[in-house]
């Protein structure tokens, strides 16, 4: 062979990577090897330092202390520092030392969720550890998979995995799994021939081998025509880099509610100053103030509870399944309202199962799924006393094997072992009955594989017996004759119509259709060392075979859910669009069916103008998923993606919520939000309706705290301006009761409430919508307003009629007490009633206010109680107007609700 020589610092490149489109020959030449020789050592050691090992980049870990700081990047955490800051400067020791342990608390959970994200990067490259077999100075060698370079010779066999991208220059029987990076169902038969353009997906490219794909069958030559950061992997890697998570929701929504209410917190602030001065007030006395109202204003225990309330969330989700790695995750299940779901193991079962044989005059069906051998065959139509002759073919030549419902071998060639139990096969003593003598191998040039036994003719002599099973356009070419009902009978061209029309119908239908056939051969005349495809001709056909990846019998279910919560599920698949489309149709997922080039090849505006439309997307690379998900994103839908490939990585991190499944690599699992340890679809369903129903419990909560806080400005700003109690009607000790004991009780019992009915029939959030509706800022501001003038109205007739401010304040203490247990009962739904037998129906909701109501009356009546909140006793008569306070609250409330259930028709 004639070879060219070129630059040690300028590897060669075909146009557009295309070297699959180049002879082997001239691939050799391109990088100047033999491919009998290799490279020379010192040629390769050159190339290896000019380029870099053949090594993904590393993701640059952040140091444990940065990834600390970087918890108080938070605007809640911002506000805490400086309110316990301020604490310091006025030497209000007990509450800046509560308000920094509080920061430290969240920081820590959070720092804990942050390190069970592992970078999928990094799984990537843990992945290269691996070692190559390469020519180098006519010699064969085992080196390091990341000494490797491009015009390395790599030489693969069944059980390697490829180490590097690389042009296929020989191929015996080549079978490679690229299931991981094309997600194709079954491994690719791979050749030396060349491809035309333009250039096809990864899948498609029959003479490349990538990196980090096993070898399933055969063996094989390579020339490495990339490494590292330059194969298929090196480009996901790339796209995981580039690609940035979403921000959850509801961490979007509690950064804007902090900056509303440090915003409304400061003009009050302002206020309070201006009229404190121009009243001569001390300025300690106004920082006390100050200090007070900012802790009001403050929601400390919001990110504590929220933690919470997701934390258990994530365990309830982990028991059904569903691992979540990133706690924000739970609720951003809420907002799902598209999910882009892997076909096989995810919808499907990825077990090949043979549902249908057709024979030259009979047909069966099959039923069972999956390697389980619990099915029957059902005779379908035609005169045939039995199915073994027709199926014979199929058990002898097969190298595969069933072992504990598990199968050892390739994956079709098992579905076929459990067709012939299915028909009462006796698999091991068929294949001791008929000793094989040699074996021709499939290979993709002649799409079919034989194997040849010692066998008794029909006449009772000795023959050797030929058995093939392949492609149906490469069996039925070489037929000439087919076995029917015991008898030899031509194989005219009305049986091909209906073997073409078989198989065109089975294919329509999404199944793989396979051929088998046989032929007896005189012993004489036999060479098993000799030219074996020669002896494959005039075939005897016996039968066609049609199998398919069913569908999980969860799944339609669990889709048939997903819609009526007004959830769109599409398939985005590896395989074909045709098969897709028919399993889609079997789930019940409406839509077209297109290929990833074909999507990605539309305009923008054609794709946004489009997706509605589409249900299944086929033949997918890695960026067309990402491509979908962005454009999904685009058009205002929370988007979903599962997976298990490395080639799904980079959707699943471009995702609002990534999926991985529990079987799939680690690369897609450090890449996902969350892991469904079973791989069923239906999970993913249960897990957004469990964060439907745990968002909701939050909005529940989020309008409580939003009312008690608003209560809190409002009332000190009341006070400030009517110089009610000094400016201070509360002090740090009592905000931080009421926050910490009052709030965050009614938080949990919030958090963890029933389900609201109809949760799954509800459209879910369009992305953007703020959790501050409307409906629900009139309501928690008429509410606090009103809260605030029962609260001042309290403080000034304890100034009036009880001469005392302390005593006023202890009434108004006692009735924001009361008033909250009202609020949480009424904050369970924006227009419900509570005035039903249901508003009971919670058990940590009556405990939770039982004992609430126990401490508003506890707070002022024991003296510990009273040192530390600084409250003063009050009789019966001054709890009474406590108690009214909060039934007036009760009554504007439910005429509020009234009036909106009238507004809106309900």
């Amino acid at each position: 062979m004639t070879v060219r020589s070129h630059s040690v610092g300028e590897p060669p490149r075909a146009s557009g990577d295309d070297w699959y489109t180049r002879a082997p020959e001239e691939v050799a030449a391109a990088f100047g090897v033999d491919p009998a020789v290799g490279l020379s050592s010192a040629g390769a050691a050159e190339l290896l330092t000019a380029h870099g090992p053949n090594a993904l980049p590393e993701e640059k870990r952040t140091p444990a202390w940065r990834r600390f700081l970087q918890q108080y990047r938070s605007y809640m955490q911002i506000v805490l520092v400086a309110a316990a800051v301020v604490s310091l400067l006025i030497e209000e020791w007990t509450t800046a030392i509560l308000l920094i342990a509080l920061t430290l608390l969240n920081a820590v959970v959070g720092l804990r969720q942050e390190g069970k994200a592992e970078s999928a990067m990094n799984a990537l490259q843990s992945m290269m550890k691996a070692t190559a077999r390469v020519r180098r100075d006519g010699t064969e060698a085992e080196i390091p998979a990341e000494q490797l370079v491009v015009g390395d010779i790599v030489l693969i066999a069944a059980g390697d995995q490829v180490a590097a991208d690389g042009r296929i220059v020989e191929a015996s029987a080549l079978q490679i799994d690229e299931s991981a990076l094309t997600g194709e169902s079954v491994p690719a038969s791979k050749d030396a021939g060349t491809l035309p353009g333009p250039q096809p997906a990864p899948g498609d490219r029959t003479n490349m081998a990538f990196m980090n794909t096993p070898v399933t069958h055969g063996s094989g030559v390579l020339v490495v025509t990339a490494t590292g950061a330059g194969t298929e992997v090196g480009k996901i890697s790339g796209m995981l880099a580039a690609t940035e998570k979403e921000v959850p929701p509801l961490t979007k929504e509690l950064d804007t509610l902090t900056l509303w209410i440090t915003g409304a917190a400061g003009l009050t602030m302002i206020v309070m100053f201006a009229l404190g001065r121009q009243r001569d007030q001390a300025w300690d006395v106004l920082f006390v103030s100050a200090v007070s109202l900012a802790i009001a204003a403050i929601p400390e225990a919001l990110p504590t509870v929220t933690q919470a309330i997701l934390s258990v969330g994530s365990l309830n989700l982990a028991q059904r399944n569903a691992i979540v790695k990133e706690l924000p995750s739970v609720e951003t299940l809420a907002f799902t309202s598209a999910i882009n779901s892997d076909k096989t193991g995810t919808l499907t079962m990825n077990q090949m199962t043979a549902v249908e044989v057709v024979s030259p005059t009979d047909r069966y069906t099959v039923s069972g799924t999956g390697y389980g051998l619990d099915g029957k065959i059902h005779h379908a139509a035609g005169s045939s006393a039995g199915i073994e002759d027709a199926i014979l073919p199929y058990v002898v030549a097969s190298d595969a094997k069933l072992v504990d419902g598990e199968v050892v071998g390739d994956p079709t060639e098992g579905a076929l072992l459990v067709l012939a139990h299915k028909a009462g096969l006796d698999v091991d003593a068929t294949r001791e009955r008929l000793p094989r003598l040699a074996t021709l191998p499939f290979d993709p040039d002649y799409k079919l594989m034989a194997t040849f036994h010692s066998a008794v003719g029909a006449d009772g002599r000795q023959v050797v017996r030929c058995f093939v099973k392949g492609a149906v356009p490469a069996v039925v070419a070489r037929a000439a004759t087919a076995l029917a009902a015991g008898e030899t009978i031509p194989w005219d061209a009305e049986l091909v119509a209906r073997a073409e029309a078989q198989t065109e119908r089975m294919g329509g239908e999404g199944r793989r259709v396979m051929a088998a056939a046989t032929r007896d051969l005189d012993p004489a005349g036999f060479d098993p060392d000799g030219d074996l495809l020669a002896y494959v001709t005039e075939l005897r056909m016996t039968s066609l075979v049609g199998m398919v990846d069913p569908p999980r019998e969860d799944a339609k279910a669990a889709v048939a859910g997903a819609r009526a919560g007004h959830i769109r599920v599409r398939m985005v698949t590896g395989d074909d669009v045709t098969t897709g489309a028919a399993i889609a149709r079997q789930l019940g997922i409406p839509g077209e069916a297109v290929l990833g080039a074909d999507f990605a090849a539309m305009s923008e505006d054609e794709q946004l103008a489009r997706i509605d439309g589409i249900g299944v997307v086929g033949r997918v690379a890695p960026e067309h998923k990402v491509l979908l998900a962005n454009t999904l994103k685009k058009k205002g839908d929370v988007v979903a993606m599962t997976g298990d490939g490395v080639n799904d990585a980079p959707a699943i991190k471009a995702a609002d919520i990534g999926i991985a499944m529990g079987s799939g690599t680690d690369v897609a699992k450090n890449a996902g939000r969350m892991i469904l340890s079973d791989d069923k679809f239906a999970t993913i369903v249960y897990a957004v309706e469990q964060g439907r129903r745990i968002y909701d419990n939050l909005t529940k909560y989020i309008r409580f705290v939003l009312l008690l806080l608003v209560t809190f400005v409002v009332t000190f700003l009341g006070a400030t301006v009517f110089n009610i109690a000094a400016g201070e009607p509360f002090t740090p000790p009592q905000v931080l009761w009421i926050h910490f004991v009052v709030n965050a009780s009614f938080g949990f019992a919030l958090g963890f409430d029933r389900e609201s009915p109809g949760l799954m029939q509800r459209r879910p959030r369009p992305r953007g919508e703020s959790v501050l509706t409307r409906p629900v800022l009139v309501t928690v501001g008429i509410g606090g307003l009103a809260i605030t003038v029962l609260l001042l109205g309290l403080i000034k007739l304890g100034q009036a009629h009880f001469d005392s401010v302390e005593t006023g304040q202890s009434i108004a203490f006692t009735a924001f007490a009361l008033c909250l247990i009202v609020a949480a009962f009424e904050c369970r739904s924006e227009t419900g009633s509570v005035l039903t037998t249901s508003t009971f129906d919670s058990r940590q909701m009556n405990w939770v206010a039982l004992a609430q109501f126990v401490l508003a009356v506890l707070v002022t009546q024991l003296d510990g109680f009273r040192r530390i909140l600084g409250t003063t006793r009050i009789d019966a008569r001054q709890f009474g107007w406590a108690l009214l306070a909060a039934l007036a609250l009760l009554l504007l409330w439910e005429l509020g609700k009234l009036l909106a259930r009238r507004s809106r028709g309900t």
